[in-house]
């Protein structure tokens, strides 16, 4: 029986327990790059013992950012730094991971802090594109420009390139955003996509989008580094997206290379009263994906207890679990963890310059 202070394996990377940090926006870049807030944030976590450290989602080209201190990696200079904060975050025993996305009409947006609505034209923003010009609603009003099947080509091969830099940096584990109401949810659901063409209507049309990415990152992406994607699995909205349709479609990127997914929820419309919040509360969901698409799986939203996340790895509801906030409020989240479930030798998940000081009482 598998528990979260076991080794995973997957394809050639082997994390040193199953605790993972999930991908958190920063809003700290200039034209994507990040610094030295990315550097202590994301390698202060590999330091704290998680198995694997996954960087926000990065945008794959300048209309993709959610605002415009996102990260992106759609700049060749772009490499370097991110290898910077790869290399260190192995060196101190952690994968590294990076989550490849396009914002779609939610981008163009103020940094949350700021307002976390759509910035004008006039004032530093940009056209946003989608499927279908329908917008988002709430504070991000905008409409957004439907794509055309060259936008979409585009699109496409935007995230191919960024695959190709993030294994230039040096990342060995990419994640896909296929989540929270971003340009490939917007295609997937029939709340935000009303296209009429090849990309539109039926689910085959909705996920085609989706499928095709997938499918051009897996041609260019190490067969032997795990390719993942987070998904939203609900919309939790009468006409949108269901599990059931979640469950098929993780059965098709499988089929295409899928090495587990990030089961997620949500976001694409402002609305989020239908959502059932409660600890942990999309680890059955995720159970149920694992089983019945027969894919590993990540669970997460609202896991905060140690032995809460070892169950979801004991009784077989995901093969990982993420992390974030509860990583923001504790870095060594993992070495108390360890020490709560009785781990033996605890303070060894901590680098050599603290577990000593740890151990002396």
């Amino acid at each position: 029986m598998a528990s979260l202070f076991q080794e995973y394996r997957l394809k050639d990377v082997t994390l040193r327990n199953r605790i993972a940090v999930s991908p958190m926006c920063q809003y700290s870049s200039d034209d994507g790059f990040p610094n030295d807030w990315h550097f202590v944030h994301l390698c202060s976590r590999a330091v704290g013992g998680a198995g694997l450290v996954i960087v926000e989602a990065t945008a794959v080209s300048p209309e993709g950012r959610i605002s415009p201190a996102d990260s992106g990696i759609y700049h060749d200079a772009h490499v370097e730094p991110f290898a910077r904060i790869v290399r260190f975050m192995k060196q101190h025993g952690a994968a590294a991971g990076i989550q490849l996305a396009h914002a779609g009409r939610k981008a163009s947006a103020n940094k949350p802090w700021e307002g976390d609505d759509h910035i004008d034209t006039d004032k530093g923003g940009w056209e946003t594109i989608a499927p279908s010009a329908i917008p988002f609603g709430g504070t991000l009003p905008k409409t957004p420009r439907a794509m055309t099947v060259q936008d979409i080509a585009r699109v496409r091969d935007d995230f191919v390139s960024s695959a190709k830099r993030a294994r230039a940096a040096g990342f060995e584990w990419l994640e896909l955003h296929f989540a929270h109401g971003y340009l490939a949810h917007e295609f997937y659901s029939p709340l935000s996509n009303h296209r009429t063409d090849n990309y539109g209507g039926s689910f085959d049309n909705r996920i085609r989008f989706l499928m095709e990415t997938f499918t051009a990152v897996r041609k260019v992406w190490p067969e032997r580094l795990p390719l993942t994607a987070r998904l939203s699995v609900t919309d939790w909205v009468a006409g949108g997206v269901t599990v059931e349709e979640s469950v098929e479609l993780a059965r098709r990127l499988k089929a295409e290379g899928l090495d587990l997914l990030d089961v997620s929820h949500g976001f694409n419309t402002p609305d989020i009263s239908k959502i059932p919040w409660a600890p942990g509360f999309m680890i059955p969901i995720t159970g149920r994906i694992r089983k019945e698409a027969g894919v590993a799986t990540a669970a997460g939203w609202m896991i905060t207890e140690p032995k809460q996340a070892d169950d979801a790895i004991r009784d077989e509801h995901a093969d990982i679990v993420m992390l974030a906030r509860e990583l923001l409020r504790d870095p060594y989240w993992p070495y108390h963890a360890a020490e709560a479930l009785g781990v033996e030798g605890a303070s060894n998940i901590l680098p050599v310059q603290y577990a000593r000081s740890v151990r002396r009482r």
